[in-house]
């Protein structure tokens, strides 16, 4: 095959997504003989079984499951483009893709990003989250602009990319009131034993984390782990146990879960990176972004209390 057949390409994506040829014939307006007929040649142009029987449904095989992420990519974007052309306020709209470790605290992303908003040209913001590995390499694919992490790429990674140091801030623990009560006044010495949440093993933090008990001599009852910080200040929330996020959030932690602090760790630092193809800033937004960082979101961190 020398061309793609792009409307088979169409069927076939629309028989993956419904998982059925009458589902996704009632959805093209055509019959099902002429989207199964379609979508035997287009397996026979491609030399590839696309599709197996699953009851009365079609599952994707490995190929085609493939094939399917590429077919999602295509149509999405052509979707995105029809919308473009049809709302004449996003013609000048300027897309702006990031990519949130999952490691990184909601609250620091979505106040290092708001910057990107409030541009004097607009932005259609794009936000996607996951582990930095898989979000480093849609980095290298440009299809992300910027990846924001808890530390720099790791070394043994072939992409070529920079790493930019956007702010650094010291760790608080926070606790329930009722919790807090509980435990009484003494910090650190109040954490001996009590019940306590720690970020997953992903989270760069952790392990300064665990050095910095043990150097207190402090040993905790460890009753949960979580790779999801917003879902660690949750369980905080309820008084399951204390737990640990960066001081320049600390207000917003606070007024939000109606927690309380039970004191600050100097010494263990949480560093936030802005991961770009870029040796330099560039792009507006990411500019935007790495301002907002240095003079406002880890400034106040810094002189937090």
């Amino acid at each position: 095959m020398s061309t793609l057949n792009y409307k088979h390409l169409r069927y076939f994506w629309m028989v993956g997504k419904t998982g059925s040829i009458a589902k996704a014939a009632a959805q093209l307006h055509l019959t099902p003989h002429a989207i199964s007929g379609q979508l035997s040649e287009f397996a026979q142009s491609l030399d590839v079984e696309l599709f197996r029987r699953a009851g009365r449904n079609l599952e994707l095989t490995d190929a085609g499951r493939r094939i399917m992420r590429y077919a999602e990519d295509i149509f999405t974007t052509g979707d995105e483009l029809l919308e473009l052309v049809r709302d004449k306020r996003l013609a000048t709209t300027v897309s702006f893709r990031v990519g949130c470790a999952d490691s990184v605290s909601k609250l620091i992303a979505c106040r290092l990003v708001e910057p990107a908003l409030t541009l004097p040209e607009p932005v259609r913001l794009i936000c996607r989250e996951g582990r930095l590995d898989n979000l480093v390499a849609e980095l290298a694919v440009h299809r992300l602009d910027l990846v924001i992490a808890d530390r720099p790429i790791p070394p043994h990674f072939s992409v070529r990319a920079y790493n930019h140091l956007l702010g650094e801030s010291p760790m608080t623990v926070f606790a329930s009131v009722a919790l807090a009560a509980a435990l009484g006044p003494r910090f650190p010495a109040c954490l001996h034993e009590a019940p306590m949440l720690l970020p997953g093993e992903d989270f760069a933090i952790r392990q300064r984390l665990l050095q910095w008990l043990e150097q207190q001599a402090v040993h905790p009852r460890v009753v949960g782990e979580f790779d999801d910080s917003a879902m660690m200040k949750a369980f905080g929330q309820s008084g399951a146990g204390v737990f640990f996020a960066p001081t320049a959030i600390a207000a917003q932690v606070i007024g939000q879960y109606g927690v309380v602090a039970l004191g600050r760790i100097d010494v263990v630092v949480e560093q936030v990176y802005a991961i770009t193809t870029e040796r330099r800033l560039r792009h507006p937004a990411t500019l935007a972004i790495s301002t907002n960082a240095r003079t406002t979101l880890f400034a106040e961190g810094a002189g937090a209390g």
